[in-house]
């Protein structure tokens, strides 16, 4: 069993995992058989008991209320192999596959790890382990009938479900992008960590068998490599769940700041019959602001558009030719240009064209490169010439 300097860490992270798995319980109430759900919250109650269960408080209690000096080797053993088992299960379900075919693999991965929790149990009560052992179980009885074979059943299943997971979850992650595929690359060593822990152990329980002592391997080497295994777990389970939503917000927050030009331009444009809520950003998810702040500036274009002058687009835009700008930026330039003196023109109360007066509406219809483009010079100069003198001379 592992040993650790403490039982705060095992505390904690089983705790946290039993409080997610209970989070899920009404989404697995509504959606009984939806199997990748079932897998996870196995793998999230599994996992929470099994550490929960294999700090080395937990392990003394647990022998001192059942009178049996290691009544705790098989109950941590059978948590371990259920976890083992879950998290392969989870594997399967997870990865994009005939529904028929992952039924299938799901069934085996069951029956699979149950018959070995049934072995882990059915060989302790064989086998005779009368001197307890919280840290150097594996070895110390190594050599013990029956103890021997579960032991050996045990790590032997472990590592079995943990390299087959890190092989899927290596082989899926060159069919997937993005988060997915950043998360599957994370458990993958992470699984292979927890295979480096099971083949350390054997090596200790082998040299037993031949006469060796590699004893340190269990109780100083391998509970090392908790803590970097169940940390990369993790973050590779997590990270799958919490990519989309952070890109999202990432792309909103860039396009919010990208925008930032144009609505301080736009923000105080007249805007009839418009409603604008005020959204306080503390409080708003960014995909909601930027909804919110894109209504507002076409709101703003729209009223301007009966300021608009085909003539100011017309000018703005053979200038930005002259620059060197190709058709699309010159384009958006000549708009940004012509929205530009449209704002002044409404604020100034210049009178309107008259009826039957060609209008000439704006061409772009992402605002982004929009905003960007009034920090062109081309803007400014055709700002200064055909704005109102007292506009023009109120923002110069």
């Amino acid at each position: 069993m592992t040993s650790a300097p403490g039982n705060l860490g095992f505390y904690l992270s089983g705790s946290v995992l039993l409080l997610i798995g209970a989070s899920k319980l009404p989404a697995l109430i509504r959606r009984p058989h939806d199997m990748l759900l079932r897998a996870a919250c196995l793998l999230l109650f599994t996992g929470g008991c099994n550490m929960l269960l294999a700090a080395p408080e937990s392990i003394v209690q647990l022998n001192r209320l059942s009178g049996t000096a290691n009544l705790a080797a098989p109950v941590v053993y059978a948590t371990t192999t259920a976890f083992s088992g879950a998290s392969l299960l989870l594997i399967i379900n997870w990865r994009p596959a005939p529904p028929r075919q992952t039924r299938r693999a799901s069934r085996l991965c069951v029956s699979a790890y149950g018959l070995v929790v049934l072995a882990v149990f059915l060989l302790y009560g064989a086998g005779s382990t009368p001197v307890e052992q919280v840290a150097l179980f594996d070895v110390y009885y190594a050599n013990t009938p029956y103890i021997r074979e579960m032991i050996v059943t045990y790590l032997v299943a472990q590592g079995v479900a943990m390299m087959v997971a890190c092989s899927l979850c290596w082989r899926w992650s060159r069919e997937v992008h993005g988060s997915l595929r950043a998360g599957l690359r994370t458990l993958a060593p992470a699984y292979l960590i927890i295979v480096c822990y099971v083949a350390m152990r054997l090596v200790a329980v082998a040299a037993r068998w031949s006469g060796h002592n590699l004893d340190f391997l269990v109780d100083q080497v391998s509970p090392r490599l908790a803590a970097p295994s169940a940390a990369l777990g993790a973050v590779g389970f997590l990270l799958p769940l919490a990519g989309p939503p952070v890109a999202t917000a990432a792309r909103s927050v860039r396009q919010l700041w990208q925008l930032a030009p144009l609505w301080r331009a736009l923000q105080d444009v007249s805007t009839p019959g418009a409603v604008r809520a005020t959204l306080p950003w503390w409080r708003t998810p960014p995909a909601m602001l930027l909804t919110g702040r894109k209504t507002a500036l076409y709101d703003a274009i729209l009223a301007l558009t009966p300021h608009c002058d085909p003539a100011v687009r017309e000018s703005a835009h053979r200038a930005a030719l002259r620059r060197g700008n190709d058709a699309s930026s010159a384009e958006v330039t000549a708009d940004a240009a012509m929205i530009l003196v449209a704002r002044e023109r409404q604020a100034a109360d210049a009178e309107q064209p008259p009826d039957g007066t060609p209008r000439s509406p704006w061409h772009a219809r992402d605002l982004v490169p929009l905003s960007l483009a009034l920090a062109s010079p081309v803007v400014r100069d055709i700002h200064r010439q055909f704005a109102p003198s007292e506009k023009a001379a109120h923002h110069a």
